[in-house]
């Protein structure tokens, strides 16, 4: 195990950006994170993910979805196992992070934090200014 990230504080560091709201449009199950009602991470217990195709171990921890850059999301899923294309996402753009301890808490921060600039660099200038003023 390395230096990993629990769920909370996942989600305490997701919050923790400018501008981003806690909505659960999926149900109490799935926590979407969002920027300028923009979402840019999802957590959820991996038992909500039937289809996905991984181990039932891998079923029993949190999973957080982070939008990527599509070269760097199948690069970082030839690192590490616990990165799969995104559940019920977008595979190309988006990934599915098991939270089981085997990624470093700093890589998953950088992710969360690029999850977050590409979602904003997709927004107005004038929403980006906002946002950016913050960082």
């Amino acid at each position: 195990m390395t230096d990993s990230l629990t769920t909370q504080q996942a989600e305490s560091y997701l919050l923790s950006k400018p501008e981003t709201s806690l909505y659960y449009p999926f149900g109490d199950d799935v926590k979407v994170f969002r920027v300028k009602k923009k979402m840019f991470a999802t957590i959820a217990h991996g038992k909500t993910a039937k289809g996905a195709k991984a181990s039932d171990e891998a079923k029993t921890h949190f999973w957080m979805n982070l939008k990527c850059e599509p070269d760097e999301a199948v690069m970082l899923r030839d690192i590490f196992s616990a990165v799969l294309p995104g559940y019920h996402m977008i595979k190309s753009s988006w990934n599915s992070i098991i939270l089981d301890g085997s990624i470093p808490k700093g890589e998953i921060e950088r992710m969360m934090d690029n999850s977050f600039k590409l979602v904003v660099s997709k927004m107005t200038k004038k929403d980006q200014q906002s946002i950016l003023v913050h960082l």
